[in-house]
This record gives structure tokens, sequence and C-alpha cells, in this order.
């Protein structure tokens, strides 16, 4: 019988009550009836359905923790209601689905917290809806996680920008109808950055889909801007003032991040403590092996600290106290945990581990998009190190 991580760790938390009992029973129905069925076939497609994020809408899960004036859920839900919702999305061991299905969550808040109201009356219904689909564009081909050396174009003609230069690796990038697009309008340096809202059925605007090792059902795109042109009302926030957005995006996008890794850490114990306890070698079962027991009891450790960490950084959220080295460090912390419980997975179910189609398999082959994506262990160390002013 599976160990009951995904459930027995809220029960002992000061941070969980019945209300996110009652989130994570509603998403599981939703995951377990709506996505576990298609993982393989989504994942040989390579992109989700676009119906699957207007059933997302109709279940909740892309409003939770939103404005209700735009469809969401409202206030009544926080930041540990949707800590709760990651896990359980995380569920079927299929990274690519939970990052594209909720490609929003990187998307949309620059708008609600930056955007006109216009802009957000405009943009806001529809995403949430799951009637348009929306992708966030910061990476740039030879750029990475160099943000403020951005190369991307936006110049003011009268009532509009003219935009020029590419995006790479973009989540959603092939089906997306909307990009907020980090582009330099002004002088070098994190001083010339703003955003801009960039509709893809504009003329000018060019995708390539990206191959890749995992996330096969994540659609990810390489996004060419040839002379587009885009109205200046889609400015998100002051020209020249998009850096503090993209930082404050960063954040909540590596407190996501680190719930998920987390969560396929906890699937990689499960799944490797049920085979330990059916599996049989030498005459017994593996379990009975002390290097078993002492591999999945590591893993529990490991899974454990990180947990308290990601909550402790929610709280600081919530209660102001938020400190952008200690995000930088729990990614960091989080996504090295996944790496540690899928390798020691893969060691205990052995050749079990190396054939396509079980979760230990996929997640193993997407430890590396989550240690480099939303900012990579080195650049995470050294931002966290001029935080804390070391």
């Amino acid at each position: 019988m599976t160990a009951p991580m995904f459930d027995q760790w809220r029960a002992r938390s000061p941070y969980y009550d019945d209300s996110h009992e009652a989130v994570c029973d509603t998403v599981r129905a939703f995951v377990a009836r709506e996505i576990t069925p298609h993982v393989d076939e989504w994942e040989a497609a390579g992109q989700l359905p676009r119906d699957l994020h207007r059933k997302a809408a109709a279940a909740g899960v892309l409003g939770l923790n939103y404005p209700e004036e735009f469809g969401g859920t409202g206030s009544a839900f926080d930041l540990f209601h949707s800590l709760v919702q990651t896990e359980e999305l995380a569920r079927p061991g299929a990274g690519g689905i939970c990052a594209s299905l909720m490609t929003h969550g990187i998307g949309l808040p620059p708008i609600l917290a930056m955007g006109s109201a216009e802009l957000q009356r405009r943009i806001a219904p529809d995403v949430l809806a799951g009637d348009k689909i929306i992708a966030l564009g910061i990476t740039e081909p030879g750029g990475g996680s160099d943000v403020a050396n951005l190369k991307t174009r936006a110049e003011r003609k009268g009532a509009a920008y003219i935009v020029n230069g590419a995006k790479t690796l973009i989540t959603s990038g092939v089906r997306a109808d909307y990009i907020t697009l980090a582009v330099r309008t002004g002088g070098p340096g994190i001083g010339g950055i703003s955003l801009l809202l960039v509709e893809t059925d504009r003329p000018g605007v060019s995708r390539t889909a990206l191959a890749k090792m995992g996330w096969h059902s994540s659609d990810t795109a390489t996004i060419h801007f040839d002379d587009v042109e885009v109205p200046a009302d889609n400015l998100i926030g002051p020209e020249n003032g998009g850096f503090a957005g993209i930082m404050r995006n960063f954040n909540g996008e590596r407190l996501g991040m680190s719930q998920q890794a987390n969560a396929f850490a906890r699937i990689c114990f499960e799944d490797a403590l049920d085979w330990a306890r059916q599996r049989e070698t030498f005459g017994q079962p593996l379990i009975r092996n002390q290097v078993i027991r002492h591999k999945l009891a590591d893993m529990v450790r490991r899974i454990s600290a990180t947990q308290a960490w990601i909550d402790q950084c929610a709280w600081s959220v919530l209660n102001d106290k938020a400190f952008p080295g200690d995000f930088a460090l729990l990614k960091v912390q989080a996504t090295q945990t996944m790496e540690f419980c899928a390798r020691e997975a893969c060691q205990i179910l052995g050749g079990a581990s190396f054939v396509r189609g079980s979760r230990i398999e996929r997640i193993y082959r997407e430890v590396r998009v989550m240690a480099i994506g939303g900012g990579s262990e080195e650049i995470m160390f050294d931002l966290a190190s001029r935080q804390y002013k070391f």
C-alpha cells in the first residue's frame, strides 16, 4: 500500500486546515478524472488540448486565489491553498502538464499587479475562463538567466511600440494567445526594461516548437518578433519600470517550482517504497535490506526539511516578510531534493525505472528543467550571496 506522504505532512503542520484538505480533494478528483488517464497521449502529442484549460477553469483550478471580479475564487483562498493545488497537480508525475496548464501563474500576475485597469479587464477574464492562454517571455537565445542584459527591443513610435528580437524556451509558447514580454525600452541594465503584453496573432510574430529531454506534454517554443506593432496601451506598468515586476514574479515562480519539485520527490519516495515492499530479491522483500530502508529514510528527511522551508517562505509572503535570497536558496534546496530522490528511486527500482511510462522515469528526465528553469542553481547561489551581502 502506498505511503500517505501526499497527505500526512499537512495534518502535522500549523499552516493547513480543513479548507486546504477541501482544495486537495477537489484538485485530486479533477486530476484523476481529466489528466491521469491521458498522460501518455499528451506526452506523445507534445502539448495539451486547449479544452483542458476550460475544464480546469470550470473546476476552479485556474482561478484559485485570483480576484473574483475576473472570474477567480477570491480572497477566501491564500498561498497555502495554491501550494496544495500545486502538490496535487504534480501527482501524475508529468511536470509538463502542470507547467503548461498553469502557465498563467507566471504570465498573468504582472498584469494584475502592474497593468492598467483596462488591460486587466481585457485580458484576465478570458485567461481565467480557460478561453485564452498566456505565457511569459523572458529568456532569450544566448542570454539565459541574464535578465538585466536582455536584447529584445521595443521602440516607441507614436501610439505604438515596434518590437524586434527573440525569446526562447517559452512554456506554452506554441499555443499562447498572449505573451507578457520583457523588452528593452531604455538604456542598458535593469533601468531600461519594460513589460509589454503582446497578442501572438499580430503580424511579425512567428514560433518554432522545441523538442526537449522532458516536459514532453508542454509546448515550448522560440518566438521571433519582427517589426511587431503593439499598442502603447499594452504597456504593463511604467516604461523602464519592468524589472521590479519581473523580480516580484520570480519569487512566486520559485516558490511554486519548489513545491512542485518537492511533490515529485514525494512521488519518487512513494513509488520506491511500494516497489521495495513488493519486489523480492534473494528470497526476501527488498525492503528487508537495511541499505534500502536507509535510502528511503534519507528521502523522507530531505523532503520533510524542504517542505518546512517552503511553508516558512509562504508564511513570509503572507506576512510581508519575504526576502528574495530565501526563495533563491529554497529553489536550490527543492530541486536538489528532487534530484536526490529521483536518483535513489531509480536505484531501488533498478531496470524497471528505465522503461518509459512510469512516473519515476518521467521525473528523472525532468530534473534538469527544474534545476535550470526559473533561475539555475548557480544563478540562485550568486543571487542569494548578494542578497545576504556575503
